[in-house]
């Protein structure tokens, strides 16, 4: 087994190879990655060959003081493989320690999609990392909701979100619908972000480049109260398992008819018929605080109402 450095002449292959794979998303797709502006990464792709054929892809970027970090520019990154071995893990790990000790890489730091997004969940790479001297650099905490088309979706959220849902029903002045009103979903999602003085990870021109080069991979939720925009879910399909909330928004003034809690009914019912096994509704972590590792305690307990269980987004670092 050798590794390449990605070349443009092998996009259409690599990204075959991520939708075929165990535990690919769209994040690791080169035509996800397109999105970005030319030059705004220092992109170093790595491609993991036997006899001419792709055995595994590593996109991330490699730093001029010698770190190669993966994601960048996305939200899961590390190897992407099929359903292999033990063995098969343990010579892909040696050989990208090999390679970077010959290529003046001084460290490696690459966080992995959480075991749902696997088709048959595999820890052989995880543990083939630790085993090798990679260690646990950062834990995020995240919530998922595991889908199931046998158990009625209200009866898993608590007594008081199946009381405010059921409201929303009887209400003929709401609606929700999947559009692409983007124009009216982003303004109010700015105005989300600056009460925290944060900025969504996306541009207004970013979500619209995304749809255009993936438009099976996003789809917008939106509530409207009498034809007004008061509340919305940005949905990305990363691959055929998993469903990731990647943006709320709400209009506050009119928080009192919960649009939130209904646009989570929505999601988890359209997943659910749509063959999902999860909805990933993302990390809960204090943004303010000091150690990035901190548990949102609120913001957990809120999750925790429409049935979500805790699920982590692991970092695996190595100093060579």
């Amino acid at each position: 087994m050798e590794i390449v450095p990605y070349s443009e002449n092998w996009k259409e292959r690599w990204d075959q190879f991520v939708l075929e794979s165990n535990n690919g998303t769209m994040f690791h797709l080169q035509k996800f990655l397109d999105y970005h502006t030319p030059g705004k990464f220092a992109f170093h792709h790595l491609m993991f060959l036997e006899n001419g054929r792709l055995r595994a892809v590593l996109p991330g970027s490699l730093t001029s003081d010698g770190l190669f970090e993966s994601p960048v520019g996305a939200s899961y990154g590390s190897i992407v493989t099929p359903d292999i071995k033990f063995s098969t893990a343990m010579e892909i790990i040696e050989t990208l320690l090999d390679y970077g000790r010959k290529n003046g890489i001084k460290e490696f730091m690459l966080t992995p999609a959480p075991m749902i997004y696997e088709t048959y969940q595999n820890q052989n790479l995880d543990f083939a990392m630790l085993w090798k001297g990679f260690s646990f650099k950062l834990h995020y905490i995240s919530s998922a909701i595991k889908l199931d088309k046998e158990r009625d979706i209200l009866q898993r959220f608590s007594p008081t979100i199946r009381r405010n849902i059921r409201k929303t029903f009887s209400d003929f002045k709401l609606k929700v619908e999947i559009n692409e009103r983007y124009d009216e979903f982003y303004p109010i999602l700015l105005e989300n972000k600056a009460r925290h003085n944060v900025k969504p990870t996306h541009s207004y021109e970013d979500l619209l480049k995304l749809k255009e080069l993936l438009p099976d991979r996003l789809k917008l939720f939106m509530v409207y109260y009498c034809d007004k925009p008061i509340g919305g879910s940005l949905m990305f399909f990363p691959n055929k398992n998993v469903a990731l909330c990647f943006y709320n928004m709400l209009l506050y003034e009119y928080a009192v008819y919960k649009p939130i809690q209904r646009v989570m009914y929505e999601v988890v019912k359209y997943c659910t018929e749509e063959g999902y096994s999860y909805v990933d509704i993302g990390v809960s972590q204090d943004t303010k605080a000091e150690n990035p590792m901190t548990p949102s305690m609120s913001l957990i307990d809120f999750k925790e109402k429409f049935d979500a269980k805790t699920i982590m987004r692991n970092t695996f670092y190595i100093k060579l």
